[in-house]
């Protein structure tokens, strides 16, 4: 007798493992689910979503730190939103980097303001301010002349930087064009000096009263530093007194 109920408590027992673990793990083989769309969400919100459409968030990092992009804010996710995956998948969120790089700042002197735009956007910087400055050879057109953080200078990602471009403008036939020096903080007797030497002239002068600042110091000029102007032009000046009227 015994020997018969071996046979069938272990045929019971192939009918239960088949029902309870071999039946529900082939059902489940052709289960799929939509993958949500998490991007732009902050992770731990992204996480409670996956979570509920049987999935599993798993953390990772841009290679590259985005100056406008929270810590936390999901950029990209792989599988990518709406594919079909199976329930329990891992996705993989791509988070900011969470430290600011530093960089050294390259010499950008006499590069075309494109390929500068390039070189800066590469290092995580932003071009805040463009200002031009009139050149008299074809060579310095477009080409960077000066910079607002000098080269060398180690910045963190993000940092905007300043440039000064050239721009070509052709002498009118017979006539010589000069640029206006920068005469600002020096005496009244070294801007005359300066403005002589570089083939102009001086202009009216004019007095302002400061206590404060240094007598006899030019504190403005017209017209401005850098403007290419005939040679001979007037330079007019504003200079420090310390005598009221």
């Amino acid at each position: 007798m015994k020997k018969v109920w071996f046979p069938l408590l272990a045929l019971l027992l192939v009918i239960v493992a088949l029902d309870k673990i071999v039946l529900p793990l082939y059902i489940g083989s052709g289960r799929e689910t939509s993958v949500p769309d998490v991007r732009n969400m902050p992770y731990d919100a992204a996480s409670r979503v996956l979570k509920s459409a049987g999935l599993s968030a798993i953390k990772s990092y841009n290679v590259r730190y985005l100056p406008n992009v929270g810590a936390d804010v999901v950029i990209d996710q792989d599988p990518a939103a709406d594919s079909k995956v199976k329930p329990g998948r891992n996705v993989y969120l791509v988070l900011n980097r969470k430290d600011k790089p530093s960089y050294v700042i390259p010499d950008l002197s006499g590069r075309p303001e494109e390929e500068v735009r390039q070189v800066l956007d590469r290092l995580g910087m932003t071009v805040e301010n463009v200002q031009q400055r009139t050149v008299s050879t074809p060579e310095e057109d477009g080409k960077v002349l000066s910079q607002s953080v000098p080269p060398n200078v180690q910045v963190r990602t993000g940092t905007a930087i300043s440039l000064v471009v050239g721009k070509f403008e052709a002498e009118p036939e017979g006539m010589k064009r000069v640029v206006v020096p920068g005469v600002l903080g020096m005496s009244l007797d070294q801007a005359k000096s300066l403005i002589v030497q570089n083939g102009l002239t001086v202009g009216k002068i004019n007095f302002e009263y400061s206590a404060i600042l240094v007598p006899n110091t030019v504190i403005s000029q017209k017209p401005a530093v850098n403007t290419f102007v005939p040679a001979g032009q007037e330079i007019e000046m504003t200079v420090v007194t310390n005598e009221q009227k």
